[in-house]
């Protein structure tokens, strides 16, 4: 990988890790897109460690509360019913069907699922997802002619069921085309929770996943050697600057925005990839060249 490729792929990777636009696909489509080889998903894992570096300073408060509250719930029982001590069990439950599944199917990741059409099916079919939730979260926040307006829940109204359900969206982030926040987003907005709240706990939910997957990458690369390191941490740390921004950007921009224009983009991206497949002009196949 030369240095170029890794500054544009560490852009593209700080721009879309937080959208719901899944940053997995758009690493695969910008080198397919550009000729290069598949960067891979070691490249991947890696370089979201950058952006989830940037959930952690942005986060900071949050997170030192959590694990203060949830360390010191321990062993004091009374601290068990604190929000930030709960939030603490709720991560790691939520955490729990990414980390069975990352390792179940590591090989379908790192092969089968990064086929192009794959990822354009789930570009379309996961934005008509997140449309349907936004318009639903829509509708109860402005009510209607014969109906109130509806109040949706908070990350205070967090249970364990709810916690295993985020785990479960996120967990299908797994396959490029679907976004971690994209579905993870989504499951709150059906479950009934602020588009905020859903934004919130998602990157929270993100955080123990992404790390141990990138730890777990950064073993098998070491031992493996087939990782450019110059180039990859370059990246990593571009991905690291981009994705702070694009955090401080988005937590305001759903406050009062949709998420139409990210289910129009995708939807719009993947009928591109399968015109362009279908006309032989991109591969389907990582190291494939198009016909």
């Amino acid at each position: 990988m030369s240095w170029f490729e890794s500054l544009i792929l560490g852009l593209v990777q700080g721009l879309t890790e937080f959208l719901p636009v899944s940053s997995s696909a758009h690493l695969r489509l910008t080198a397919a897109f550009s000729g290069w080889e598949d960067p891979g998903a070691a490249f991947t894992a890696i370089t979201q460690i950058g952006t989830e570096a940037a959930v952690l300073i942005y986060f900071r408060k949050d997170i030192g509360r959590i694990i203060s509250a949830w360390t010191r719930s321990l062993t004091d029982k009374s601290l068990r019913s604190d929000p930030d001590a709960r939030m603490g069990w709720l991560v790691i439950v939520g955490s729990i069907p990414i980390g069975v599944l990352g390792v179940t199917l590591k090989d379908q990741i790192e092969g089968p699922f990064r086929d192009l059409r794959i990822t354009a099916t789930m570009l379309i079919g996961m934005g008509i997802v997140l449309g349907v939730a936004d318009r639903l979260a829509a509708r109860d926040e402005s009510g209607g002619r014969h109906r109130a307006p509806k109040q949706r829940k908070a990350l205070e109204d967090l249970g364990v069921r709810d916690g295993l359900i985020y785990g479960l969206c996120q967990a299908m982030a797994l396959v490029p085309g679907v976004s971690r926040s994209g579905a993870t987003i989504s499951g709150g907005l059906f479950m009934g929770y602020k588009r905020e709240a859903a934004a919130r706990y998602s990157f929270l939910l993100a955080i123990p996943a992404v790390l141990a997957s990138g730890v777990f990458e950064l073993k098998d690369a070491t031992e493996g050697g087939h990782v450019s390191w110059g180039p990859t941490i370059f990246a990593t740390i571009i991905a690291f600057g981009v994705g702070y921004a694009v955090i401080a950007w988005f937590m305001k921009f759903i406050s009062t925005k949709s998420f139409m224009p990210f289910v129009y983009y995708r939807i719009a991206l993947g009928i591109l990839i399968i015109v362009l497949v279908g006309m032989g002009v991109l591969s389907p196949h990582a190291g494939e060249p198009a016909h």
